[in-house]
């Protein structure tokens, strides 16, 4: 019996690496010119405190802040308070124990149809205009469409991706300032450092069915053959770039559905 379920089971994965190289090859053939970056009238303002409209920053502009941490949130307005709560918690005693620390936290509502926006102004009440803004997207872009439009209105040195739902302890941060520290010097002043589950792997199988296994692992392994080979887990919504490099990178991006 277990060697026909392993047999299975190498047949599906097969099968799902073969179908996600086809829709690779079938969306790179059928590839446009790189999208404009459009935003729409609201998109370009964000509310301070007292309810009025302020236009937001470039990414173009010299930065004025420490670190940006951009989140971008689709229908999250439950489970986003727990990762705002633990992110500004560390950030302000952060800010407390060395008082030349300046961050941001911007929360991009991906065209929510529930409260995320309202719930992310509640902490720009409480924190400040300056320390958390909110910005509401017309229509829902998609996670990478959401992360470029908040990185392109950021004000921090280095830019930091966190998703919504707290996946990974926002403290875990420094990791990735002692990686980026690692790679210096750094050409043309970008770096990029990722966060990785990969430890987390076996844990994360234990609670998953086998059939989001062996689509976890077709996935993997076609990013793997078809993109990136040094990191095992390109997924993780943790990633810390200089402001050079997140120019570069979100400049560069063809797909705002996918990131």
């Amino acid at each position: 019996m277990a060697p026909l379920l392993l047999q299975l089971a190498a047949l599906g994965a097969a099968l799902v690496a073969a179908a996600l190289i086809l829709i690779s090859f079938v969306a790179f053939i059928t590839a446009t010119e790189m999208p404009q970056l459009h935003r729409h009238e609201e998109e370009k303002f964000f509310l301070n405190v007292r309810g009025q409209r302020e236009a937001l920053p470039s990414i173009q502009d010299s930065p004025t802040k420490q670190l940006s941490v951009v989140v971008p949130s689709y229908n999250e307005e439950k489970r986003l308070p727990v990762m705002m709560d633990e992110a500004l918690g560390y950030l302000e005693d952060r800010q407390k124990q060395d008082p030349t620390f300046t961050y941001e936290v911007i929360i991009v509502d991906d065209g929510s149809k529930d409260q995320t926006s309202k719930v992310a102004f509640k902490y720009c009440q409480k924190y400040g205009s300056d320390k958390v803004r909110v910005i509401t997207l017309v229509k829902n872009r998609g996670k990478g469409g959401a992360i470029r439009m908040g990185v392109f209105s950021s004000r921090g040195k280095k830019i930091l991706m966190a998703d919504a739902d707290g996946a990974t302890k926002f403290p875990d941060i420094e990791k990735l300032e002692k990686g980026l520290n690692d790679l210096q010097p750094w050409p043309d002043q970008m770096a990029i450092a990722c966060g990785s589950r990969a430890h987390l792997e076996k844990e994360s199988i234990a609670q998953r069915s086998y059939f989001r296994t062996l689509l976890m692992y077709g996935f993997h392994f076609l990013v793997w053959f078809l993109c990136v080979k040094g990191i095992r887990d390109t997924q993780c919504g943790f990633k810390l770039l200089t402001r050079e490099a997140a120019s570069r990178t979100f400049s560069s991006l063809h797909i705002e559905r996918w990131f």
